[in-house]
């Protein structure tokens, strides 16, 4: 089976090159092509993601990550999220690296088999890095007015976040 895995991604690529040949497709040309709009596509995106990822750093070296945290706990109360998941909640959206740098930590911290870790991950598992997707996405296709995808993106990840807890203490 090995073997088979090994091979598919080269076979996937020669058998892509043979299609195109007997098209009579030239598959050089169409490769640069491709290249050259993938570079464009990436330096089109390259502004916004250093924007997020200095915001996400100047977050968490300030010192503004606890302090938000520490604001935001009556609520993280109320929804019944644990205060030791806050972390990992506000940064989910934002930064993969990120969070699974805080999903580390709080598994370090508690434990993989404990209610927190495995609450820490059902919710690392049930959330998308919303701005981080959508900065790649609509960056790298020119779209400036989001319309209704972030409200009901964050609406989803804050969904996860109250029934992490719940969904672990059903099933585990």
């Amino acid at each position: 089976m090995r073997l088979f895995s090994d091979a598919l991604i080269p076979l996937v690529i020669v058998s892509i090159i043979c299609f195109g040949l007997v098209k009579g497709v030239d598959v050089f040309s169409e490769f640069l092509e491709g290249a050259k709009r993938g570079f464009g596509i990436v330096l089109d995106i390259t502004p916004p993601l250093i924007a997020l990822i200095f915001a996400i750093n100047t977050l968490r070296q300030s010192g503004g990550l606890e302090t938000l945290c520490t604001l935001l706990s009556p609520i993280t109360e109320f929804l019944g999220i644990p205060q030791q998941l806050t972390p990992l909640a506000i940064l989910s959206p934002i930064s993969g690296s990120g969070s699974l740098s805080m999903l580390e930590a709080i598994l370090k911290d508690v434990g993989p088999d404990s209610f927190l870790g495995r609450c820490a991950c059902v919710m690392m598992g049930s959330t998308e890095t919303t701005f981080y997707t959508m900065t790649i996405y609509y960056g790298s296709i020119g779209i400036k007015k989001t319309r209704h995808t972030l409200p009901c993106a964050l609406g989803a990840d804050l969904t996860s976040f109250i029934l992490s807890p719940v969904m672990v203490s059903l099933f585990f």
